[in-house]
């Protein structure tokens, strides 16, 4: 299973958020840089990047900030999210380097535009599925939509989505456990990867989503806070 280390970029800093609340952010470091170079020397074949105030605004911000995490990755894969409402802003992040744009909001309102998006730039498009009781979460979370969870995915498929990334919103940043069942039907439905997000916390919820089948996840505040290194979720 593929672990991919989070940062998540809010007023410049590396934050982690409790199920997508701003307003119970984290700060961890003021040089996200720093940790991008730092996870990518521990050996992450990929690191996920989103930034918040985009994701809150609609509008991208922290440009300057991805340009240096992106360099200080030392070639490993980013991808990146939050604020990509429009074709320009996904094409923004690919520019700059990028391995892969992140797309949810625009996935769940605007699909024809999210379509082209991703057969535009296919295999470097994934589509999040963020998702709180089943339906899909939108504008940085802070609203549910009437979009069914596994109905979008199997869009995103079908558009030439190069991987959905699951978020249980609800999980999210509180270390309780992921949605592993959740998750692995998802990841049973679809042909394309499945990222597995939110609520893991210690090397057992990795051993699940593995032993589920689920092929890649998104580790964030358990590795800020040292409930276990990077060098222990590979080695696991």
């Amino acid at each position: 299973m593929t672990i991919i280390p989070a940062i998540d970029l809010l007023g410049g800093a590396a934050v982690r958020l409790k199920a997508g609340r701003r307003e119970d952010a984290t700060v961890y470091s003021t040089a996200p840089w720093e940790v991008a170079a730092e996870f990518a020397a521990a050996g992450a074949a990929c690191l996920h990047v989103v930034d918040l105030d985009g994701a809150f605004s609609g509008e991208r911000r922290h440009a300057e900030i991805l340009r240096r995490v992106i360099l200080a990755a030392a070639g490993a894969p980013v991808q990146v999210g939050g604020g990509l409402r429009r074709a320009a802003d996904v094409d923004a992040v690919l520019d700059a380097g990028a391995a892969f744009a992140v797309i949810g909001t625009m996935a769940a309102r605007a699909p024809a535009e999210a379509e082209r998006i991703c057969r535009r730039h296919p295999g470097r498009i994934v589509v999040a599925v963020d998702a709180r009781g089943g339906k899909v979460a939108v504008a940085g979370w802070t609203e549910t939509s009437s979009v069914d969870a596994l109905e979008l995915a199997r869009r995103a498929e079908a558009w030439g989505a190069a991987r959905i990334l699951y978020t249980d919103v609800e999980r999210d940043g509180l270390g309780g456990g992921p949605a592993v069942d959740a998750t692995a039907r998802l990841a049973r439905a679809l042909a394309i990867p499945v990222i597995a997000s939110g609520g893991i916390g210690r090397l057992d919820d990795l051993r699940a989503l593995r032993a589920a089948g689920v092929p890649m996840c998104v580790v964030g505040r358990a590795l800020y806070d040292g409930a276990f290194t990077l060098a222990e979720a590979l080695s696991c």
